[in-house]
């Protein structure tokens, strides 16, 4: 099973991710650590990336979700669809789990996240950015509102894997 947690920053993903690769048995690969330093640096200064700013940090992503064997639980904001596109050339069986939010929400979680080098002021340019799955897509829709355990549970139940 290859799963890419998805949406903006403050919905979640690292939360879920770790989680549910815990629950499935899976490793989990924290897609905001294989940012170039070039990208890290940009986005800490407040500079929103750009798709070529993107590309070799997704096809890094790709690699990983290629080489995983058994299967793995990727983080990745994943905002356009051609990006999940690029996704699923690299893993034709990528699951999707796609962390929705309100803006006050993850604005909110934001402002208390500590030693992140993504800044709140790059929200809106991602819910600018962000394209949400389309039904052909398959993904696994969740409002990021609900407690951890909440989210953890539905994904579960959409994958058809029992509970704990």
């Amino acid at each position: 099973m290859r799963i890419v947690v998805m949406g903006v920053s403050g919905c979640g993903k690292t939360t879920l991710g770790e989680a549910l690769a815990a629950a499935l048995g899976l490793p989990y690969v924290e897609g905001d650590a294989l940012h170039s330093p070039q990208n890290v640096a940009r986005m800490a200064a407040g500079v929103p990336l750009t798709d070529a700013d993107r590309q070799d940090w997704l096809h890094e992503i790709g690699q990983q979700l290629a080489r995983a064997g058994n299967g793995v639980v990727v983080s990745c904001s994943a905002l356009k669809r051609s990006y999940r596109d690029l996704l699923r050339r690299a893993a034709p069986d990528l699951r999707l789990v796609y962390l929705r939010g309100e803006p006050p929400l993850l604005a909110q979680r934001l402002a208390a996240r500590r030693g992140h080098y993504m800044p709140a002021s790059l929200l809106q340019s991602q819910l600018d950015t962000l394209e949400p799955p389309a039904p052909d897509e398959r993904a696994i829709e969740v409002d990021a509102s609900h407690s951890p355990a909440q989210v953890l549970a539905h994904v579960r139940r959409q994958l058809q894997v029992p509970p704990a």
